[in-house]
């Protein structure tokens, strides 16, 4: 009986490469190759590419660019700075409808069209949240906030912010403008590998 199962577990984790060769899949954790999400009201299968012959994009192979960023850049501000199983959490928690949480592509708009985004993602430049009155209607018109003499950070969606990666300041420039606003730490979390990093580990992109 220990054979049996042990060769349907081995049945289960074979896949298939661009060639067409039977291969063995290829995990984001242990035990799971893919999670099933909806992005603009279309099943997507977010998983890591199969092919083990498959590259990161050579859009990402220089090594030259931006500066590097801290872990943690807010300091004294509490943000959490997560990693990709995180992000993939929440995008499973936003695909099912916790409309508490937005995964937010803070890029200008050119580099989501060359790259992609991840799933469940809005795209919402970093230039934006740098303009005080562009920032606070965006506040209160997509992330709960109630704009008024005073704000209202009560109903504040938690935002998963992410750009290119550990050498792009897009996301820590948004965050810092969040943060002068008095957006709450607490809601504030930091994908630093960004893009540079769910490309290099084959994960699902989509046109946001």
């Amino acid at each position: 009986m220990k054979k049996i199962i042990l060769l349907f577990s081995s049945l289960l984790a074979l896949g298939v490469n661009a060639e067409g060769e039977v291969t063995k899949e290829v995990f984001i954790s242990p035990g799971v190759v893919s999670v099933n999400v909806v992005h603009h009201y279309k099943p997507v299968k977010l998983q890591r590419d199969q092919d083990r012959e498959n590259e990161i994009s050579d859009f990402y192979l220089k090594t030259a660019r931006g500066k590097i960023q801290p872990m943690l850049p807010f300091a004294p501000h509490l943000v959490e700075t997560i990693g990709e199983l995180d992000v993939i959490d929440y995008v499973k928690k936003r695909s099912d409808g916790d409309d508490t949480i937005l995964i937010v592509d803070t890029r200008t708009p050119n580099w989501p069209v060359i790259t992609g985004g991840i799933p469940t993602a809005v795209n919402i430049p970093y230039t934006r949240f740098k303009n005080k009155e562009k920032a606070l209607e965006i506040m209160e018109d997509q992330l709960g906030v109630q704009v008024d003499d005073v704000y209202d950070f009560s109903y504040a969606k938690t935002l998963i912010m992410y750009c290119n990666g550990v050498w792009c300041g897009q996301t820590p420039a948004a965050i810092t403008a969040l943060l002068k606003y008095g957006y709450p730490a607490a809601k504030l979390k930091y994908y630093r590998g960004g893009m540079n990093s769910w490309k290099s580990l084959g994960l699902t992109t989509v046109n946001l």
